[in-house]
């Protein structure tokens, strides 16, 4: 028993610290208003601002000195829409910076009059995508973070003076004593039912309400309690109330506090402000009867959040009111109704999000009844108008856009896309939170992805004007991309600049084209394999070759799509495949020959240094090198031996003399006189120097297989490798195939199984030569 007690008040204790729901007096709330101005006066759109500021970080910029940047960023949306979610939804790089952009659009205060529909094809994910959001912004406005405060008004009896005590005393003790008559049945008094009159009156006063000294009022529409100061006096009640410093600045001159200055507050708290101040004369008696407290979401009661499926029937627009607080409200005022508390179901949602899951049959409905609150913000319930000013969004699929057109507020429908994933770090990711991380361990690196491009190579637009207007010859790359460009479409689309582009097209890349191609997705997405075909698709691929002995590899992919399921290939751009194959195993190449590549970086630094000495002199001379010191004889072998790891052993002669002449040119107008006696730098810094150590590099990389390829024990040795038997091989081998494997592991993160099944995989298909020939 004394656990249990202890539990309860352990649970009690948090509750209590956590639901302080009280409502604080007007005064004590305007105290918290002067010390956390900024999180105090907030409406919808700037609550939503801050919660998604909160869930989702600031954008990072992989290229932040790149001056052509159009700040398309990558945003880690995890918290906001995976973690605590039972269906996570993955917002890729294109839609997380389309919504991050609409969410500072809605801080400047760009909201007004607008519904915001996410649209997208079936299977794209907008339920769970907004199902998470909705939960996240409930999650938020319910933490202190998050709050924000309603009005409430408490109506003093004593103050205004409408109740004899004696009276109420008597009837309380007549409610305690009860009389039985002749039959033993308990009877009320006859006084109480003496009148009409009477019967409301005991109805009124048998409320909960009857012993407390006021009756509470909250304001149905939540709004906030600084509305209740009349509008032409705000300005100067809050010029009076903060010091000048940057929050009152920005109060009285940014866009997204215009609504401090112009909302009204609602109908019922209007008529309230007017009865009470007729009654007391005095608006300091009036502030005291308004108190504030936390506006409470609940998705599930409908109190801030609102949200309707298509199979949710219409109901019938009845008002809604309360009967028990209208009585007490006109007998404590006594002004002939001239308060009505009377509302709408939109009132529940206002300063909230009202939200319509995919526009059709009962939501249509829904959506045209919103047409005065989207075009001018109010609602007519009865005689009187209503203010709404809620977060309104929706969902549609692209062929429910029909039900809509021709309604005449379609200017004010603001749509945000929401495509099938063209981002393929985020595909990679839908695979591993469906299939479990693990699955990384059943692939050769890349391969993955790959299987995620041959996806989204689907949902592209085959043709795209902008990529071609960028790379006017796609076939100058044809060892890394398509020759419809999706490829390297795909990199910028995770925000990857390839290194592979030429410096041509690297300064062509500008900010102007950079746009022009991100526009395009706004109308991709929209065919191809859906998120649930992809799942589907993948399930059946891993389920098929995942194995415990062997990786799944480039070959694997490509017989799952041209030979098991060729139906599947017929959806993808002709020669898509090939060009993603041919990719792979040029990327691959060139991971092996770096990671088999040895070099004596001393050795080339003197070469290139001597070279760019000699280009001077004239051949058959000898002389001294000042930046090497070694003594040079300058002869047409000398230049041979050098150029030839520079230019490659197959260049012709006349390229060759061709080469050093520009060399010594680029040397005396530039290298020598500007970089390293106007500039100081020592000859390993400039430009000519680096140019020539990564050409020099390169050739030694191109040819680092060679001597390999015709050994059949170093292909062996690479499959004993970590086995009992590689013991037996010569040592220059097993030194060669060790360097090999601890670089491809360390360096491009393969495993010791699959480092040796890459390389086995390059040497069976012969990839050194086929792009030796290329």
């Amino acid at each position: 028993m004394e656990n249990i007690k202890k539990a309860i008040r352990h649970l009690d204790r948090s509750m209590s610290e956590r639901d302080q729901r009280s409502p604080i007096p007007f005064e004590e709330f305007l105290k918290i208003l002067s010390e956390k101005p900024s999180a105090v006066i907030r409406d919808v759109f700037q609550v939503f601002h801050d919660m998604m500021k909160t869930y989702v970080n600031e954008g990072f910029d992989e290229y932040p000195n790149d001056p052509e940047s159009i700040n398309f960023v990558y945003y880690d949306c995890r918290k906001l829409f995976v973690e605590g979610s039972d269906n996570p939804f993955f917002a890729d790089r294109l839609f997380a910076n389309r919504l991050m952009n609409l969410v500072e659009s809605l801080k400047r205060g760009a909201q007004q009059n607008k519904i915001y529909i996410f649209d997208g094809p079936p299977g794209c994910g907008k339920s769970t995508f907004l199902n998470n959001l909705l939960m996240k912004f409930e999650e938020y406005t319910n933490t202190e973070a998050g709050s924000r405060y309603e009005a409430v008004w408490r109506l003093n009896r004593k103050v205004l003076g409408n109740f004899n005590e004696a009276i109420f005393e008597k009837m309380f003790q007549m409610m305690d004593h009860p009389v039985k008559d002749e039959d033993g049945f308990v009877r009320r008094h006859n006084m109480l039912h003496s009148s009409q009159d009477s019967d409301e009156f005991f109805d009124e006063q048998t409320s909960p309400h009857l012993t407390e000294d006021y009756i509470e009022v909250p304001c149905p529409s939540h709004d906030h309690p600084i509305l209740m100061i009349p509008k032409p006096y705000r300005r100067q009640f809050f010029d009076e109330l903060f010091m000048n410093d940057e929050f009152k600045w920005k109060l009285f001159t940014d866009k997204e506090y215009d609504w401090v200055f112009k909302d009204n507050p609602c109908t019922i708290c209007s008529s309230l402000y007017e009865s009470l101040q007729n009654r007391l004369n005095s608006p300091l008696d009036v502030f005291k009867m308004l108190y504030a407290r936390p506006y409470r979401f609940n998705r599930r009661l409908g109190e801030g959040i609102s949200v309707f499926n298509p199979g949710d029937k219409s109901m019938k627009p009845v008002p809604l009111t309360n009967p028990m607080l209208q009585k007490r409200i006109n007998s404590l005022l006594r002004d002939s109704n001239q308060v009505k508390y009377l509302f709408s179901r939109y009132a529940k949602t206002n300063n909230g999000i009202y939200a319509l899951m995919d526009i059709k049959t009962h939501n249509v409905e829904r959506l045209i009844e919103l047409h005065n609150i989207i075009s001018e913000g109010v609602h007519k319930v009865e005689d009187i108008e209503e203010n709404v000013n809620s977060l309104l969004m929706a969902l549609m699929n692209p062929e429910d856009k029909k039900n809509i057109q021709g309604q005449s507020f379609s200017d004010r429908i603001e749509y945000v896309h929401i495509p099938y994933v063209l981002d393929l770090n985020t595909e990679v990711d839908i695979y591993r939170n469906i299939f479990g991380g693990h699955i990384d361990e059943s692939f050769l690196p890349r391969v993955l992805h790959n299987f995620a491009r041959a996806i989204i190579s689907t949902r592209l637009n085959i043709k795209s004007e902008a990529m071609l207007e960028w790379i006017k010859d796609p076939k100058k790359y044809y060892l890394y991309c398509d020759e419809n460009l999706q490829l390297l479409k795909m990199e910028i689309y995770t925000g990857h600049i390839p290194t592979w582009l030429s410096e041509e097209d690297r300064k062509r890349f500008t900010a102007k084209r950079r746009r022009k191609i991100i526009a395009e997705s706004e109308t991709e997405g929209i065919k191809g394999f859906s998120g649930r075909d992809a799942i589907k698709i993948f399930n059946e691929f891993y389920s098929a070759y995942a194995r415990d002995d062997k990786l799944i590899n480039m070959n694997t992919l490509c017989t799952f799509f041209t030979k098991i399921r060729k139906d599947l290939s017929h959806s993808m751009p002709r020669g898509f495949l090939d060009a993603l194959l041919r990719m792979y195993n040029y990327m691959i190449l060139q991971e092996v020959k770096e990671s088999l590549y040895y070099y004596n970086e001393e050795q080339i630094s003197r070469d290139i240094q001597n070279y760019l000495f000699a280009v001077n002199f004239e051949s058959g001379s000898v002389e001294t090198c000042n930046f090497t010191g070694e003594k040079l004889e300058i002869t047409e072998a000398f230049f041979e031996s050098i150029e030839n790891r520079l230019l490659g052993a197959r260049i012709e002669r006349a390229k060759r003399l061709t080469f050093r002449a520009d060399a010594q040119k680029e040397y005396t107008s530039r290298t020598l006189t500007q970089e390293i006696l106007v500039e100081g730098k020592p000859v390993t810094e400039t430009r000519l120097y680096k140019d020539m150590h990564d050409r020099y590099v390169y050739n030694l990389k191109e040819k680092v297989l060679d001597p390999f390829l015709e050994n059949e024990n170093f292909r062996q040795a690479i499959k004993d490798y970590d086995e009992e038997t590689f013991k037996t091989y010569d040592k220059r081998i097993r030194d060669d195939v060790t360097f090999l494997m601890n670089n491809l592991c360390n360096k491009c993160g393969y495993t010791n199984q699959g480092a040796k099944e890459v390389c086995i995989y390059v040497i069976d298909n012969d990839l050194a030569r086929t792009f030796s020939i290329s």
